[in-house]
């Protein structure tokens, strides 16, 4: 079990004089569950998720965003010291902050021309793993590693080595990432496709719940997953991400501004966002009501009671 805490989250843009955007965000999401974040255009969302995920255009001003470990969140293999249990992932890099279980899906996913979806992916995996005993390591036995390392130098080009060098192999990670694709009804054919190049948009969706289902974070943030996807291809985005909350236990952050997607992938909380901060919070029922009256009513009761 993971638990990501929000608390009190102030966040500007990253330049002077940067507009204010978050205001106070508090939120608590824990693994196995599924969140609907909605709010009109400018709430905050989706700059919610990115200063989740560490993104440089933004600059935290309060607050504070903890991610909570199980001590058996990775597996029996991975043993979490028991003063490694809770991080501030303000003080983390993105790099570690994915390593620790935190996932990103973009709203608008990059196109990688010469990076095959199977090497990018297996790269991904394997960076995470290392990246996290790095981490859980002691920090004395840390330290004397990177010290030897920077004596030892490199004896070749560091674009150079095995190519099955890593902790999961090429063989192995074929066959999970061939299992992967089967629970998203993917086409075997997109292994060796360059990362989302050509890709339609629904495609681009469907490869972001499978480069999650790959990582295994204990929490998953899906920025607008849903934008832009035919029927058909909602249904399959659908069924990725329930399949890592049922199969694997991942919590997920669902921004979404439409119920519709909610039809398939039934929440548990639905939280809304206006102005910076979330104002009111309740089941699935209250994305219906969203659904049916729009966003006016929550800000008469929001600004009636204040």
């Amino acid at each position: 079990m993971a638990t990501l805490e929000i608390k009190n989250l102030h966040a500007n843009v990253a330049e002077d004089d940067g507009e204010q955007i978050l205001r106070g965000v508090d939120l608590e999401v824990r693994s196995g569950e599924i969140h609907a974040l909605m709010g009109p255009n400018g709430s905050g969302k989706s700059t919610t998720a990115k200063v989740i995920a560490g993104h440089p255009a933004y600059e935290v001003t309060d607050g504070e965003i903890l991610l909570h470990l199980d001590d058996e969140e990775f597996g029996e293999d991975v043993e979490i010291p028991a003063d490694k249990r809770t991080w501030n992932l303000l003080d983390l890099e993105p790099n570690e902050r994915a390593a620790l279980g935190i996932f990103l899906g973009f709203q608008y996913p990059a196109e990688i021309e010469g990076v095959t979806m199977t090497n990018f992916l297996r790269t991904a995996l394997n960076a995470k793993i290392e990246e996290r005993e790095e981490l859980f390591e002691d920090e004395d036995e840390g330290e004397a590693d990177a010290d030897e390392e920077e004596d030892a130098g490199y004896e070749t080009s560091p674009m150079e080595g095995a190519a099955d060098e890593g902790e999961i192999g090429v063989a192995e990670f074929q066959q999970l990432l061939k299992e992967k694709m089967e629970v998203l009804d993917m086409d075997e054919k997109f292994m060796q496709r360059y990362l989302n190049a050509g890709f339609s948009g629904g495609e681009k969706k469907q490869n972001e719940v499978l480069q999650a289902a790959i990582l295994e974070p204990s929490i998953a943030v899906l920025d607008e997953i849903d934008s832009g996807l035919d029927i058909d291809r909602l249904q399959d985005v659908s069924k990725g991400i329930n399949a890592l909350r049922d199969e694997q236990g991942t919590g997920i952050l669902q921004i979404t501004h439409y119920q519709r997607i909610l039809e398939y992938v039934e929440p548990d909380h639905v939280h809304i966002m206006l102005d910076g901060k979330v104002v009111k919070s309740g089941d699935a029922e209250l994305a219906e009501t969203l659904e049916d009256k729009g966003y006016d009513w929550v800000r008469e009761e929001v600004y009636e009671a204040a």
